[in-house]
């Protein structure tokens, strides 16, 4: 769909969410090492975070209607770049390592994608709002990465 409404990112980025805690939660049933298993249940309870936190902006009383109903005109690619999907489609068993790589890029990508809206905003709150957003992703991988070291030291 060429245009979207800033409400159709969102829903679709708490989808992704969603779909990542899913992902980390199927593997860590299959994990056959313990550390592996506590860093994929970790990685789920995050995602469930982020989901709620996005569901939230629908839910928690604030007035978030400027932004959410703002429309943007982005390739039909969008709000479901290719990159990101595959990403919701790769393995993510084996090694704390590699599986601290897979989270690196995920919140990577959104967060570059958040920038990307930001940058393209056609109003300061759109802007603002995305800016927010990236930063969170941008603390998360820093707070991923500090606590998924944990697990690989363990």
């Amino acid at each position: 769909m060429r245009y979207n409404t800033v409400k159709d990112l969102i829903a679709w980025a708490e989808g992704f969410h969603k779909r990542m805690a899913q992902q980390y939660s199927d593997a860590a049933d299959k994990a056959d090492s313990e550390r592996v298993q506590m860093a994929l249940t970790y990685l789920a309870s995050e995602e469930i975070k982020m989901q709620k936190g996005l569901d939230d902006l629908f839910h928690d009383g604030t007035d978030h209607s400027e932004v959410l109903e703002t429309w943007f005109d982005e390739s039909s690619e969008f709000p479901e770049p290719p990159e990101l999907e595959q990403l919701a489609e790769k393995s993510v068993a084996g090694s704390v390592d590699e599986i601290i790589q897979v989270a690196v890029e995920t919140h990577t990508r959104l967060q570059a994608l958040y920038e990307h809206r930001a940058l393209r905003a056609r109003i300061e709150p759109e802007a603002t709002f995305f800016n927010s957003l990236a930063e969170g992703h941008e603390a998360q991988v820093r707070k991923l990465v500090t606590n998924m070291q944990e697990f690989a030291d363990i």
